[in-house]
């Protein structure tokens, strides 16, 4: 027995003595060991976007609704704003694009391509023909780019303006407009009913300006309006400028939101439109959804413009 047992140490013993002389094998790398890539890049930010979340939309119409549902006058500026398309569609859609070209018949044309977050009332243009150049209101304040561009006109008043012209009857829907009835008006042998729009003190920079809206008492669309400036660039100690009438023409109709592509602008005398003054062409026209709020606000290279 004892023999047995030294037997297989020594088994044991030469077994383990071969085992360590016999060459070690390759050792080959699995998928699972090889070295890791390098993590990709993290994904840039998404930019925010100046289109409104749907649900302020539906909060904000509902107001509307309620508010101007509460005046013979609303009622009917409610008629037309459905009649072009709506409030909620008009939000929904996103920034509003298009090219203004504003041409006075004694004066500079002022041409430019903007682009307007319908939903706060912000905007940037650009000058069609030194497209460099930019200019807008950012909600709170005018500004330029760059720092020392200068424009042929007065670019705080022109921010908004054009956008105003072209989104009526939808801007009157906003909080601080006061809306009342006025007798009814003929122009072009066609009978008008008409809502005049004032301000609330403090509503924007010219809270004196008015608008008469001319509603077509049938399609209840937009056809003319009468307004004045008031403006205090243009009026430091107070007034406004003579009444003009504007026609509104060659309606176009964009993802059901109808607006008026051709204004004219005539002096208005003696209860009726007189010589005319401008000519003003609206062109590229589109709802621009997916622009980001950057492309609306001012760039870093901007200047505040600080004064009427």
């Amino acid at each position: 027995m004892h023999r047995v047992i030294r037997f297989n140490l020594i088994t044991i013993i030469a077994l383990s003595t071969l085992a360590c002389d016999a060459p070690t094998p390759e050792r080959t790398e699995t998928a699972e060991e090889a070295t890791p890539e390098p993590p990709a890049d993290p994904a840039p930010p998404e930019e925010e976007q100046a289109a409104p979340d749907p649900h302020w939309v539906e909060s904000r119409v509902a107001e509307a609704h309620e508010r101007l549902a509460e005046s013979e006058a609303g009622q009917l500026l409610q008629k037309s704003i459905d009649a072009h398309g709506g409030l909620e569609n008009f939000f929904n859609k996103g920034p509003l694009h298009f090219r203004f070209n504003y041409r006075p018949l004694d004066g500079e044309p002022r041409d430019t391509r903007q682009l307007v977050d319908t939903w706060s009332s912000r905007a940037s243009h650009t000058l069609v023909e030194s497209p460099e150049i930019a200019f807008g209101w950012d909600g709170e304040n005018a500004w330029i780019a760059p720092e020392d561009a200068e424009t042929p006109f007065n670019a705080r008043f022109w921010a908004l303006t054009p956008y105003y012209f072209v989104a009526l009857p939808f801007v009157l829907a906003d909080p601080g407009v006061i809306l009342t009835l006025e007798d009814d008006a003929t122009f072009h042998d066609q009978n008008y009913h008409l809502i005049r729009a004032t301000y609330e003190p403090g509503t924007g920079d010219a809270p004196d300006d008015f608008y008469v809206l001319y509603i077509h008492p049938e399609s209840f669309q937009v056809h003319a309006i009468r307004y004045i400036v008031s403006y205090p660039g243009f009026f430091p100690e107070g007034g406004h400028s003579p009444e003009r009438f504007m026609t509104y023409g060659d309606q176009n109709t964009i993802e059901g939101i109808t607006l008026a592509t051709t204004h004219k602008t005539h002096l208005f005398e003696d209860g009726q439109p007189g010589d005319p003054i401008t000519n003003t062409e609206v062109t590229e026209l589109r709802f621009v959804p997916d622009a980001p709020l950057s492309a609306i606000l001012p760039p870093e290279n901007a200047r505040i413009l600080e004064d009427f």
